[in-house]
């Protein structure tokens, strides 16, 4: 079938990073295969990843396939575009359902765009990772890419007010070498391998960012390791419970 709605979508986009003047730098695009079967796998430290994760499969021509919760379906806006762009609905209480869609569209060759995190990370440092992403990519047998995503967080992230018109912001896309699913002997040992590595890209875009906080208020998107004010992953873990953040550094 034609793609009738992702290109339109993509011209959309590209037309708000030229309007915001974002600064992209995007690494390791040539790792997305030009034909055939992928998992990407990113971090997620924003509500607008999946655009930029998406951006760095375009040097590959590749419209990648997120897999979405399904509630962004049901929405009288996003949902019609989720469907034409043939996103792929996540329904947690019954997610065999999702993750059969999702080798399925693998077995046909597409490329299929996965946060294994489950939830934006409020740390801004990678968190546990779930593992479906690497029995997907082993039960398709296709490579998995990690992806690390850095810089979203300053337009649009989980308990800060978003800033869509912000501008110049400089935003890094790192796409690492394809792990091959087969050399690993189960999903588990897969997934603990792709953190490390989703750990040292995103650690290598955070210290090679090139900006830096412009002053005591501004330090919020960096992690705590690196002299910010974003909560540590502990704080970050019991603010996802629900609970309340005990202190400010």
């Amino acid at each position: 079938m034609p793609e009738l709605v992702y290109p339109p979508v993509i011209a959309a986009a590209k037309t708000m990073f030229r309007v915001l003047d974002l600064r992209l730098t995007v690494e390791g695009s040539h790792h997305v295969p030009r034909t055939g079967g992928a998992v990407l796998a990113s971090n997620h430290v924003s509500y607008l990843d999946f655009i930029f994760s998406g951006f760095g499969a375009q040097e590959s021509r590749r419209l990648v396939r997120f897999m979405a919760k399904e509630s962004v379906f049901r929405h009288k806006v996003s949902g019609p575009l989720m469907r034409g762009m043939k996103h792929i609905p996540v329904n947690r209480a019954a997610g065999a359902g999702s993750y059969a869609a999702a080798v399925s569209a693998l077995r046909r060759g597409e490329v299929v765009g996965v946060f294994p995190e489950a939830t934006i990370s409020r740390s801004f440092t990678v968190k546990q990772l779930k593992n479906g992403a690497a029995r997907m990519a082993q039960e398709a047998g296709v490579p998995l890419l990690p992806v690390a995503l850095w810089g979203t967080q300053r337009l649009w992230t989980k308990g800060r007010p978003k800033d869509l018109t912000r501008r110049h912001t400089p935003i890094t896309i790192i796409i690492g070498e394809p792990m091959d699913p087969a050399a690993h002997p189960d999903a588990n040992a897969l997934t603990a391998e792709l953190r490390t590595r989703l750990e040292a890209l995103v650690d290598r875009a955070q210290r090679e960012y090139p900006d830096r906080p412009a002053g005591p208020e501004d330090t919020w998107w960096l992690p705590a390791h690196l002299g910010g004010s974003a909560p540590t992953p502990a704080e970050a873990a019991e603010l996802d419970r629900g609970g309340r953040r005990t202190t400010t550094s």
